[in-house]
Order: C-alpha cells, then structure tokens, then sequence
C-alpha cells in the first residue's frame, strides 16, 4: 500500500513534466530572449507552494549567471516592491493564475513598464490576461488523492523554470568555468577555479634526472623526492621520459640485472603533461582516463616546469 502510494505519485509526476514538452512553444522562446535582453535582474515572485518554487527558480537563474531575486508578495506590500527597477523582469508563478495578492501586485509592474512572463497552469485566468508572455505549465491532475495538494503542479512550475534557466545558459554561453565563479566555496567551484600552479611541485621538488643517470641513481632521487616519480630530461633541459614505481615493478618482473642500465632504456617516453595555468579538474580527468598519479607540467618549450601527483590534491581536500 506504502509503496503502490508513492509508485502512482511518482508516475503522475513524471507524466506532468514530460506533458510539458508539448506545450514548448514561440512563447518560451520569447520569454528567453526577453530575458537576455534586460540590464537588469529577474524578479520572481508567487504565493505558497509556488513561491517555494519561485525561490529555488531565482537561485538556480542567479548561479547560472542570470541575476535573479524572490520578491514575497505579501511583502511587496510593505517596502520589499522597491528592489524592483525599470531595467527588470517580472517571472510570476501561479498555478490558478488568479492569486489575489499577484493580482493586486500586476499594475504595481506596469506602472514600472516591466515585461512581465507568467508561468501557470490557467492560461485565460486573470494572471495571464495582465501578462506580456503566458507560458503553460497546465497539468491534467495532480499526484495526491482527491488532486488537492500541489504536487505535480508544482513539480512542473520547477521544471519549467529549470527550462527558462538551462536556455539561457545555452545561449550566453555560460561554461563550467563560470558557474565555478559563482561557487567558490564548493567542491565542484574548487576543482573549476584551482589551477595546476597552486599544488604543483618547483625547483628542486622536481625529482629530476638526466637520460643518462643508471636506474639505481635514479631511484635514489626517487626515493628522495617521494612521489614515485622521476622526470628525466634530455641534455636540452626538455622532458624526455618518465620513470615511475610502476614502471620498476615491470622491469623488475622482465630482469634481474636492471640497476646498471641507464634511465633512457626503461622509462616511459613521450609522458601525459599539463600546463600550470590548467584547472584542477582537467588533472583529474587526465588521472582518471591514463590511470596515472602524478603529470609532469612543462612549459612552452616542453621543459619541466613542475610536477603534480594525484596525492597533493586528495590531501589538499579540494575534491
């Protein structure tokens, strides 16, 4: 019985949000270029349920690059309606589209002589009338019983707000990194805005050898630099190879008589590099897709400028 409840909930949901797409129309595309086109913010506003919507709607619209706020209607009343300013655009949220406090707050917004788009599930009720773009976000019933609670209503108000907010992403050209911008202080902003420079080793950190160092020098300066790691470079300074724990356990599987031979014989050639002004994530994805802990980070002339290993990152705990 539990279980049945929440599967037909679940299913009536669904079905609301993809009823959606068939009411994706010359509307929504106006209501995104509208948007694009103002200097200033998206103020969204709407009573109850559809105010907790509206509110989650501004805050993905403002970490998306879209400057948005939540104006209460009620509060409106009482001081708040001054955050709004003739450079805006007004996003109201009504699932009847004749809430009385959004109705009486409609000339307050042409008086300002702001577009106006309304997103409800009544696109000739009084709401609409007093819009510039309708966009309907009409569902045949909601999930619970008696189609009492907003439910799938709702569930399609935020859908079609998520819309409106991916849209615009496409078409300012919002990238990764922006949205990192605006999310300093998460994991994912971390990883976007730390680049290799931060975390990589310098100078005499860089475990460095020459091609013609034996293997058993080699691993000294391994050794010493703890990152089983060693970098070796030609007689050009330029990166040559590499020679890692890895590769000592395969050649010391292949033969016994290894330590006498130099570098150039066993390291790996041509290695995974990286640029220091890379982000974080693009170490990562480069770890993750070769299998390797550490990258080699040259310069323009392909000279060993530093080096960064998977362990410096996990320790630092930006991921």
């Amino acid at each position: 019985m539990i279980r049945e409840t929440a599967r037909e909930v679940i299913k009536k949901e669904a079905e609301a949000v993809a009823g959606l797409l068939e009411k994706l129309d010359d509307k929504f595309d106006a209501a995104v270029n509208e948007i694009l086109a103002i200097d200033g913010r998206v103020i969204v506003t709407g009573m109850g349920k559809s105010g907790i919507i509206g509110k989650k709607i501004a805050a993905t619209l403002s970490s998306t690059g879209t400057p948005a706020l939540f104006l209460h209607p009620a509060e409106a009343f009482h001081g708040d309606l001054s955050i709004v300013t003739e450079r805006d655009i007004v996003l109201v949220i009504s699932k009847s589209g004749d809430t009385d406090e959004l109705c009486q707050l409609m000339p307050l917004f042409k008086r300002l002589g702001i577009k106006i788009i309304l997103l409800t599930g009544d696109t000739t009720s009084s709401l609409a009338e007093k819009s510039d773009i309708v966009i309907d976000c009409g569902i045949s019933l909601e999930a619970g019983p008696d189609n009492i609670v907003p439910t799938a209503s709702s569930t399609a108000a935020l859908v079609m707000g998520d819309a409106l907010a991916m849209a615009l992403i496409k078409m300012r050209g919002f990238t990764a990194e922006d949205f990192a911008r605006f999310h300093p202080g998460g994991a994912l902003g971390r990883r976007l805005l730390i680049r290799v420079s931060d975390l990589m080793h310098t100078g005499d950190k860089i475990p460095t050898v020459p091609e013609n160092m034996t293997v058993q020098d080699t691993l000294i300066v391994m050794s010493r630099g703890r990152l089983g790691t060693a970098v070796v470079v030609g007689n050009d300074g330029r990166l040559a190879g590499i020679f890692t724990d890895g590769d000592l356990r395969r050649i010391s599987e292949q033969r016994d008589d290894f330590f006498g031979l130099q570098i150039s014989e066993v390291m790996t050639k041509n290695p995974k590099t990286i640029r220091e002004n890379a982000i974080l994530d693009e170490v990562l994805n480069l770890c993750e897709k070769y299998k390797i802990t550490a990258a080699v980070v040259v310069d323009n002339d392909n000279r060993p400028a530093g080096i960064i290993h998977l362990h410096d990152i996990l320790k630092s705990k930006l991921v």
